[in-house]
């Protein structure tokens, strides 16, 4: 219940920052469908093979460089687990790559797979079991890093004339994300916390380069609204 708690509050400062409104008009996310395809397809692979978990999992006791990137792809919680973690694979990568763009999007999440192990070492944190959040694999880790990315970049924003609700919800993130670290030994508070400060550092340090209101003011050909418009008009054309 925590580790579902810390996502929606960090769902929230994500739909915070990019203006639910603003959805509609937007380009679609593909990058982020991209990363779904991978998360999918792995899934399917997993499903077809019964040794692409020996694979492709990041099991400390098994070779192979590839095992650190591929095993957030693989999925060991169940059917309940692999949804949940797909689904919010790809919103917070949608709502990532209208705010990042979908390069820094891309970047901030192979952080997320790459960064947290290192830090737990240089920190002494490596031996304690539950530090690795997806237990060897699993996409939650990586997503929840690049979540709290978004928590970050709405308190730098909300400091600079936000409203009171918009930074207590920003500041919610990491506090609890410790709070789940030290009360429950629970990783996914670890990365959040880790992805708030890249998050903070990459919007003070990238800030003139961000454009995530460029498609309200450039309306793009394709918006998110007119691609679900016309997946509806084609699903009552079918029915």
């Amino acid at each position: 219940m925590t580790t579902a708690g810390l996502m929606v509050l960090m769902f929230k400062a994500g739909m915070a920052l990019i203006g639910p409104e603003t959805v509609g008009r937007r380009r679609p996310p593909w990058a982020a469908a991209g990363l779904a395809v991978i998360a999918i397809g792995a899934v399917v692979t997993q499903l077809c093979w019964s040794g692409a978990m020996d694979a492709f999992d990041a099991d400390p006791g098994k070779t192979g460089w590839w095992r650190v990137v591929t095993s957030v792809f693989m999925q060991n919680g169940g059917l309940f687990g692999g949804a949940w973690n797909i689904a919010t694979l790809v919103v917070v990568a949608a709502l990532a790559e209208w705010f990042w763009g979908a390069p820094l999007m891309v970047g901030l999440f192979a952080a997320g797979i790459l960064l947290p192990q290192h830090i737990d070492a240089l920190f002494g944190e490596s031996d304690r079991a539950t530090a690795d959040p997806r237990n060897f694999a699993g996409s939650s880790g990586a997503t929840y890093f690049l979540a709290a990315t978004l928590a970050a970049a709405l308190l730098l924003r909300a400091a600079r004339g936000g409203t009171p609700v918009e930074r207590l919800l920003a500041l919610a993130v990491p506090v609890a994300g410790l709070a789940m670290w030290f009360a429950q030994s629970n990783g996914h508070g670890l990365v959040a916390v880790y992805g708030f400060v890249l998050g903070a550092l990459v919007r003070a340090l990238a800030r003139p380069l961000l454009r995530p209101d460029r498609d309200l003011r450039r309306p793009p050909r394709i918006t998110v609204a007119s691609l679900t418009g016309l997946a509806g008009r084609r699903f009552r054309q079918a029915g």
